[in-house]
């Protein structure tokens, strides 16, 4: 079994978790990791960017294929509430989704295999935007990732709910396709005295947030799975003025192509009854578009297999979550997995005071040098 010395990665999560930045722009975080990676031996590695992203190719012995590991890089536009002594500096930007644990982890496994090569190539992949506007689309299409490409891919999200000292995944569909969703409604303005002379917004964007709960209830098939959630609504300027713009934020996730295709269209068509029944004008941004991540099937149980074997963490079987993920876009050009990390905190992903256990990151770190190690030797 690998033996970690994890503090050293423990202290880089944590500076990390000081500078969250936005997608495409991490630039605090790009230059941390490049300072980082020039204090490493040089002979067995090579680097390059793309944008506020980085890939890093370790070399070696002897090479036959070529395998990647991709972790993530923004925060998120929340406002930090834990009890760290290394809270974000960035004031409403927080790393609440691990993301500044999957650079650390991903630093962790890098440097184990510069010292300690192996037979084949292995790149590492820190990917920007993946919370949006979507970072690996754009990222597989580009020239530097093209001339690294690896011959298969992995990848890790931190799990709240799960204990530290365990992995949990499955084969097959992980999580689920996703797509953001914005809703602009626009229609006349006036005095709260003169309802009769406006066209009132919020009461329309009132009335299409509660249609947009019967598309799931009632266009999609009970057996399939799908959200529909709108989390944000704005309206309005003041009390006694009738509001002539509303928006609603959301997002809608399923486990198919097909029913997000019919939940779109079922959208698309109370949109247009908005518009009839309030006489206004409607228009519906889809944002960022996730694709599933499916897990390939052999080589899932092949890493299942070795996990129980190996004895380096327990095994969680877990069921398809419909939370989303870019990596899905890696995972549909090369065979792969992600799996969830558990770290064992009672707040969820995206949540201000989650507090991740660091005692994660050795178990990960463990975990991916020892699954490498003998994919690399396959």
């Amino acid at each position: 079994m690998t033996t970690v010395n994890a503090q050293p990665f423990v202290s880089i999560r944590r500076h990390l978790h000081r500078i969250p930045e936005p997608g495409f722009a991490e630039f605090k975080t790009q230059k941390y990791l490049l300072d980082y990676l020039a204090t490493l031996p040089q002979e067995r590695m090579e680097h390059k960017t793309w944008r506020t992203g980085i890939l890093v190719l370790v070399k070696g012995t002897n090479p036959t294929k070529r395998i990647g590991y991709r972790a993530d890089m923004d925060g998120l536009p929340i406002t930090e509430d834990t009890s760290y002594d290394f809270k974000s500096e960035h004031p409403g930007y927080m790393h609440a989704c691990g993301h500044d644990m999957h650079m650390a982890i991903g630093l962790g496994v890098l440097t184990h295999f510069v010292h300690h090569p192996v037979r084949d190539d292995l790149v590492f992949i820190f990917q920007p935007a993946e919370e949006g506007p979507g970072g690996a689309q754009p990222m597989l299409e580009s020239e530097e990732f093209a001339a690294w490409r690896p011959d298969c891919i992995f990848a890790l999200h931190i799990a709240p709910e799960h204990p530290v000292g365990s992995v949990a995944l499955k084969p097959g569909i992980l999580f689920a396709n996703t797509s953001e969703l914005f809703i602009d409604l626009h229609g006349k303005g006036g005095h709260a005295a003169f309802p009769h002379t406006a066209n009132d917004m919020v009461v329309a964007a009132a009335h299409l947030a509660t249609q947009l709960q019967s598309v799931v209830a009632r266009n999609i098939d009970p057996l399939d799975s799908a959200v529909v959630t709108v989390g944000k609504i704005e309206g309005g300027t003041k009390q006694n003025i009738i509001a002539e713009h509303a928006r609603l934020e959301g997002t809608i996730r399923t486990l198919s192509m097909e029913s997000m295709h019919k939940v779109k269209s079922r959208i698309e068509a109370l949109v247009h009854g908005i518009e009839a029944g309030f006489e206004c004008q409607g228009s519906i941004d889809y944002g960022a578009n996730y694709c599933q991540v499916y897990n390939n099937e052999d080589i899932t149980l092949n890493f299942m297999d070795w996990v129980r074997e190996s004895g380096t963490a327990e095994l969680i079987e877990c069921p398809t979550a419909m939370t989303g993920e870019d990596f899905g876009y890696f995972l549909e050009q090369t065979p792969g997995f992600l799996f969830w990390l558990g770290v064992n905190t009672p707040y969820g992903l995206h949540h201000s005071k989650i507090e991740p256990s660091e005692d994660a990151i050795e178990v990960a770190i463990r975990v991916l040098s020892g699954y490498l190690t003998k994919k690399a030797f396959e």
